[in-house]
């Protein structure tokens, strides 16, 4: 079995630093995380691919919730942050009524043509996410479900998530689960034993939520439970 994939949100060259000291695998590059995560300035970008040498995801999203937005301006940002040598993203797109946005979705993917991408957890608040992931099944790039299976958490999801995973291989079910999302430590074990081999956190290795920042004693301590 390969190394489970632990994926950090970094959102300084001081959070990547950290989390590459303490066994991360890859990061997740966001702003304002009051809105749960925003599209980083391509500055921001740059500082922390300078910093590390980790694979990078970098968010693209305008604003809080899961509609689009302005499509051409995520495009835009989608392009200069290619120009500066960004390789994989994070997005996903919901319309009012819950269902996948796959104009949209499709509108960002082409502009990140080449690169591999995660559908971040709109699909948990989705209104469908099996008729979700079979409208982006085998999209070009999509190699990652960020999802913790449920809207309210990790807790809530399991039987989802468990459910998911035995599906794995079949059409819509070929990308990796990453679990993230009210996740926590105590679950790590029963998760890991199940199989899963993606996980993803933000505050749970900060000190004091996100006005801290990542502690590399703590990525340490998830990185030896979720395994090498």
């Amino acid at each position: 079995m390969s190394r489970p994939i632990f994926e950090v949100i970094a959102l300084t060259a001081q959070d990547a630093k950290a989390a590459q000291s303490g066994g991360a695998d890859r990061l997740e590059l966001v702003t304002d995380m009051a809105a749960d995560g925003l599209t980083p300035a391509v500055a921001d970008f740059a500082a922390i691919r300078a910093a590390v040498d980790l694979p990078l995801r970098v968010m693209l999203r305008l604003q809080d919730g899961f509609a689009a937005g302005d499509l051409d301006v995520l495009r835009d940002r989608a392009a200069a942050l290619r120009a500066e040598g960004a390789e994989e993203f994070v997005l996903g797109f919901l319309d009012a009524a819950g269902e996948v946005d796959l104009p949209a979705v499709l509108a960002v993917a082409e502009a990140v043509a080449g690169c591999r991408w995660t559908f971040h957890r709109a699909i948990d608040h989705s209104a469908d996410r099996s008729a979700l992931r079979a409208a982006l099944a085998d999209l070009p790039g999509l190699d990652t479900f960020l999802t913790s299976g449920a809207a309210a958490g990790v807790a809530a999801g399991r039987e989802v998530l468990t459910g998911e995973l035995a599906k794995a291989g079949e059409p819509g079910y070929r990308p990796r689960i990453l679990i993230g999302g009210g996740l926590r430590a105590e679950h790590l074990p029963e998760l890991v034993a199940e199989g899963f081999d993606g996980f993803h956190v933000g505050g749970a290795v900060r000190t004091a939520g996100w006005d801290s920042p990542v502690d590399a004693a703590k990525v340490a301590q998830w990185r030896a439970l979720i395994g090498e």
